[in-house]
């Protein structure tokens, strides 16, 4: 079995809530405070963003000096559409004066932020645009460079669906072929939806004209509410592919779980850690993005890492437990995603 994840940072953090004001996670008014406030304006928001990146810097160097943690590298991860993730990354790193080799950084090409700072929309207008074509991938793999392109480990494609294209056009595997050979970067693949795993088995098919399989990772939705991805991601691993799971706390829907709840009041943990560390206990060896947008967040996040041993090695009757517990069917998870508002 390939372990890809071993040499890479297993935890790390996804900008989509701190990149823009508006997003789809619950009870922002409680952090960011109300739209048009202070907080929702773009020199607020990339102070948050400063203070959470921060954060993470200080405790991925605290951890490595106390227990050696090697995969404890600082891990940011963003996207075109995420509003200015891309600037806040790079000002933020340039600003640290963090070197290249002592940060990993995601992004991904597909979607075009078209909000335009606004939390709200009116019915049915959208936040972002997908355009899976070559030609928005040169576009939008230049806008990356020129944001933050001496940092970028991984450029994932953006939502690849059936729908778009990506999966069946050769020009497009051809540029992210060329991509990989001529930048060194990793080219990985995320996923959404009701048909993840079918995505994921069709991806790891597709193969460069040298015959090298194209897609190095992918990016999906897995947590203890939606697990249908599952059996696919433990392939993919397999395979040699590099697992990252993003939404690992369902947008703040598995915090409401009873049975996280009190198995986390059992524990003597926080309830955020105990979801994430669910997933870090998969076969498939993942690794997680923590979606925090406070500095107590990421704190209370990251002790999923040493609880995921615990739940792996010493009390698998819980793992049990909570994931036949908390388990929903694919489509009602995603129908209720579906539902919630941006705000």
């Amino acid at each position: 079995m390939v372990s890809i994840s071993n040499n890479l940072p297993r935890f790390g953090l996804g900008l989509a809530a701190l990149g823009r004001p508006g997003y789809i996670n619950l009870n922002r008014d409680a952090v960011f405070g109300a739209a048009g406030t202070e907080g929702r304006q773009l020199e607020g928001m990339q102070k948050r963003a400063d203070e959470v990146m921060d954060a993470l810097v200080a405790e991925c160097s605290k951890r490595k000096a106390d227990a050696g943690m090697s995969d404890l590298t600082p891990w940011f991860d963003c996207a075109r559409s995420y509003g200015l993730s891309e600037r806040f990354v790079g000002e933020f790193l340039r600003k640290a004066n963090i070197k290249p080799g002592d940060v990993y950084v995601s992004s991904k090409w597909g979607y075009t932020y078209v909000a335009d700072w606004n939390v709200a929309l009116e019915a049915g207008a959208p936040h972002e645009v997908k355009d899976h074509s070559v030609e928005n991938f040169l576009k939008q793999l230049k806008e990356t460079q020129e944001e933050l392109g001496e940092f970028v480990n991984l450029y994932q494609v953006h939502s690849a669906t059936f729908e778009s294209g990506i999966l069946t056009d050769e020009r497009a595997h051809e540029a992210l072929a060329k991509c990989r050979e001529e930048r060194g970067w990793s080219i990985g693949l995320s996923v959404s939806g009701t048909v993840q795993d079918e995505i994921i088995r069709t991806a790891m098919k597709i193969k460069t004209a040298r015959g090298d399989r194209l897609f190095d990772s992918v990016q999906c939705t897995f947590n203890v509410l939606e697990q249908k991805p599952g059996p696919a991601l433990l392939e993919a691993h397999e395979a040699g592919m590099d697992i990252i799971i993003k939404e690992g706390m369902a947008n703040g829907r598995a915090l409401k779980s009873d049975v996280i709840q009190s198995a986390a009041k059992r524990m003597g943990c926080n309830p955020d850690a105990l979801a994430l560390a669910a997933i870090l206990a998969q076969p498939f060896q993942p690794r997680i993005l923590s979606g925090a947008v406070t500095p107590e967040q990421l704190t209370s996040n990251l002790e999923a890492l040493d609880l995921s041993k615990k739940l792996a090695a010493e009390d698998r009757t819980t793992l049990d437990e909570i994931m036949k517990g908390c388990k929903m069917e694919s489509e009602q998870y995603w129908a209720d995603r579906g539902a919630l508002a941006w705000n």
